[in-house]
């Protein structure tokens, strides 16, 4: 993986970063990097979230519950962290099931008007800054990571493909303008499912289960987008929910969106025909 010139490996030797960790495999991408870049990696994980396997990556972690804001910021305090990245999802269903926030969790919730995710981690990052921990852009020493504009496969969307993509493009604009998420499956011009709480995965499954085969997965940034959390990102996971439902293609916002383990994503999508894109605005 490429580095930017003034993050070159060694220049940063001992200089510590934290990781607010979620699911999936960006925050192991993340510390590995992190690590190749000279950079010494504290990270605070969710318990049934955050994958064990991040402990092999990191030089400190920490595990807390969801809604424990307060013990995270000590742990980072305790560590002297001074700048961090959040990385990977935390699932909003657990809003209705796990979360047991503190005190200092529920202060944040009592200065919400909605419960929107953009005015959640804006109001989380700003009370982790009044700590004087400042919360740095999701794509933070991941030079090389972001997909590109242009067909990521071999084959290419058919025009049908490309005229759900066009319509999908539009549509996924409006609901990640009104903070609902980032991904509609669409056939046919119709729109088969669009992502709530469940997250892209399972509405792809959702949508390919009631558009049957051929569906078109598209998945963007919010127009009003915070680059500090909550990027979109896809996978070898998103591939495996794609191929479960049969679905075709898979269009992404290209300089915005972060592609994990990239060969075994683009192998997975050529082996189920799928056809991956990255869009520029």
């Amino acid at each position: 993986m490429a580095v930017r010139s003034h993050e070159r490996i060694g220049e940063r030797i001992g200089e510590r970063i934290g990781l607010i960790a979620g699911n999936g495999r960006f925050p192991i991408i993340f510390a590995e990097n992190a690590r190749q870049l000279g950079y010494t990696v504290s990270a605070v994980a969710h318990i049934g979230e955050t994958e064990p396997e991040l402990e092999q990556h990191v030089e400190k972690i920490h595990w807390i519950k969801i809604g424990q804001l307060n013990k995270l910021i000590k742990a980072f305090k305790e560590d002297g962290v001074r700048q961090a990245v959040m990385l990977g999802g935390i699932k909003k269903t657990h809003v209705f099931t796990t979360v047991r926030p503190d005190l200092r969790t529920l202060a944040i919730a009592s200065r919400l008007r909605a419960f929107k995710d953009d005015a959640i981690l804006r109001e989380f990052a700003a009370e982790l800054e009044s700590e004087g921990i400042r919360i740095r852009e999701s794509t933070f020493g991941l030079n090389g990571i972001l997909v590109e504009d242009g067909v990521l496969t071999k084959r290419r969307p058919s025009k049908k493909e490309w005229d759900d993509i066009g319509y999908g493009w539009d549509v996924a604009r409006e609901i990640g303008r009104l903070d609902i998420g980032q991904c509609v499956v669409i056939k046919d011009r119709v729109i088969v499912a669009v992502e709530a709480v469940e997250g892209t995965d399972q509405a792809i499954r959702r949508g390919g289960e009631l558009a049957g085969e051929g569906a078109v997965v598209v998945k963007r940034c919010k127009p009003q987008q915070d680059l500090r959390f909550d990027l979109p990102a896809v996978g070898p996971r998103t591939i495996q929910a794609m191929a479960s439902v049969k679905a075709a293609a898979l269009a992404v916002e290209a300089g915005k969106s972060v592609l994990l383990d990239r060969r075994e994503m683009l192998s997975l999508a050529e082996r189920a025909g799928i056809a991956v894109v990255g869009i520029k605005e």
